[in-house]
């Protein structure tokens, strides 16, 4: 008799790695102050958040928080379509559309909510979802809600628009699409070739959405992310994102015409049967809006103080893959040595995050290390010079 169980006590690897001393995940953050944060009663350099615009711990973040919670309590025990629209949701959702030069803006609970509430509603039987073979979990598992409900589901190889073309061939040209990627793409930190993109999306009937969770507040004219990096706004027909990264928060958004916006409203179920976004997560938000929109000059410091890691890990020797956002990927390429280098940079002071398969392909192991606007000069030069030290005594350099 089989034991629906079993396959979980016969998971042994992490107890195995926890074993080795060099088990790098569930780390417990006892205190954060941006760039630096307290993990195991010591300081540690972080070098692995998404915490972009460093205002995790702005006071004018905090302070908005705290505001929303003595004015509207501490969550709207419903979801946005019966009890729990608040003032402060509609007001973030016009900011926001104003911000990105969008019609409407619709908040979800979460990002990783957000593509569950716009794929499986718009694609139905019958239609086309292309999606990129390197997209972010949240969309694969969009796009698996919708398979669900018979919709044809295609996948081309990672930013190749050659490979693009190919798939879309092999598609009616009068088929209803919805083309699918990631912004800034999340592991890597590649930005899509979305000029490309657009035009093979118009040449082939298709509906373009593309996920900015690590392209907003990093890329684009102010931080407005991909669509305005490249001067395509208008021919970018969905945008979604993240409030966890830039926006010092937690929750979700989709902006675009807002006729496709309300249609999400109506129909979407992780939006009508989800409570809604809790006060001081929307109105931290919202306070972190006003800050990117007020000091732009934020944008271009995250993005130096990347470049000068990045720059200084490659003329080092190590094997960094090429970019211009927050991501700063070193390729280790083995399970073993990169768990040991985690545990090594760790011990030295410094946070970063270890990919190994299934998150990245056997050859593409990494540290995946990231910065932020608030990172000083001598912050970095720490981690400059201890991946040096460590990479030499594992012969990575």
């Amino acid at each position: 008799m089989l034991d629906l169980f079993q396959k979980c006590y016969d998971f042994t690897r992490a107890d195995d790695v926890k074993a080795q001393g060099v088990y790098p995940y569930f780390r417990a953050i006892e205190e954060n102050e941006g760039p630096v944060v307290s993990i195991e009663g010591r300081k540690v350099i972080m070098a692995g958040s998404n915490n972009y615009l460093g205002l995790t711990a702005d006071p004018r973040v905090k302070e908005a928080a705290i505001k929303a919670i003595k004015k509207y309590g501490t969550g709207c025990s419903g979801s946005r379509y019966l009890t729990g629209t608040l003032d402060l949701h509609i007001e973030l959702e016009e900011k926001l559309a104003k911000f990105l030069g969008k019609e409407a803006v619709l908040l979800f609970s979460t990002g990783f909510q957000t593509a569950q509430g716009i794929i499986p509603t718009l694609v139905h039987r019958g239609e086309y979802i292309i999606s990129d073979k390197d997209n972010h979990a949240c969309i694969v598992a969009g796009n698996l809600i919708a398979r669900g409900a018979t919709v044809e589901l295609l996948r081309y190889r990672h930013n190749d628009m050659n490979d693009l073309e190919r798939v879309l061939n092999k598609i009616p040209k009068d088929a209803a699409k919805l083309i699918v990627s990631d912004g800034v793409f999340s592991t890597g930190g590649e930005i899509v070739d979305l000029p490309r993109l657009v035009e093979l999306a118009k040449a082939n009937n298709a509906k373009l959405l593309i996920d900015d969770a690590h392209a907003v507040g990093v890329i684009g004219k102010g931080g407005r992310g991909t669509a305005s990096e490249f001067d395509l706004t208008d021919e970018v027909d969905l945008t979604m994102g993240t409030f966890s990264k830039t926006f010092a928060s937690l929750g979700g958004f989709v902006a675009g015409d807002a006729k496709v916006i309300d249609y999400i409203k109506h129909f979407a179920p992780a939006l009508i049967f989800s409570a809604s976004p809790t006060p001081p997560s929307v109105a931290a938000a919202m306070a972190a809006l006003d800050i990117l929109e007020k000091e732009p000059e934020r944008v271009e410091k995250l993005v130096y103080n990347a470049n000068y890691v990045r720059t200084g890990l490659r003329d080092a020797g190590f094997n960094v893959l090429e970019g211009r956002t927050g991501i700063v990927p070193v390729i280790v390429g083995d399970d073993n040595i990169a768990l040991t280098m985690w545990r090594e940079l760790y011990d030295a002071g410094i946070f970063v995050n270890v990919f190994v398969p299934p998150g990245v392909p056997h050859g593409r192991q990494m540290m995946r290390t990231s910065y932020m606007a608030t990172h000083e000069k001598e912050h970095l030069d720490f981690v400059i010079d201890t991946f040096i030290k460590v990479g030499k005594e594992l012969k990575l350099i």
